[in-house]
């Protein structure tokens, strides 16, 4: 599992099931995701579908900064995400505490 497959393919498949969450969130949020799997991508929650989309797409909410295998790690319930936040290894630029939130309640 990498980055990639957890953005492209887990998180639209949730938010399929789950089309609310999209709703609670409704914000445009960029992953920089370093490392062997990593890359960028926009996470758009304002629209009803087609939410992610490779790259730094126009203005957004709040930009979520970690690796890939720490992402991978949390995706797989492995590493928690607020033990990560306070270690350093997941950061939110600007920090938004009730984005972050909404946005563990997708992730996890």
């Amino acid at each position: 599992m990498t980055s990639k497959d957890i953005l492209e393919t887990d998180i639209p498949k949730i938010l399929t099931e789950k089309p609310e969450l999209a709703k609670d969130i409704n914000a445009v949020i960029h992953f920089d995701v370093s490392g062997e799997g990593g890359g960028k991508w926009t996470l758009d929650l304002t629209k009803a579908e087609g939410w992610v989309s490779e790259g730094i797409n126009g203005a957004s909410k709040m930009t979520v900064y970690m690796s890939n295998d720490d992402f991978v790690k949390i995706r797989e319930k492995k590493l928690n995400a607020q033990m990560a936040a306070m270690q350093g290894k997941l950061k939110f630029k600007p920090m938004d505490m009730g984005l972050a939130m909404k946005l563990g309640k997708l992730l996890g």
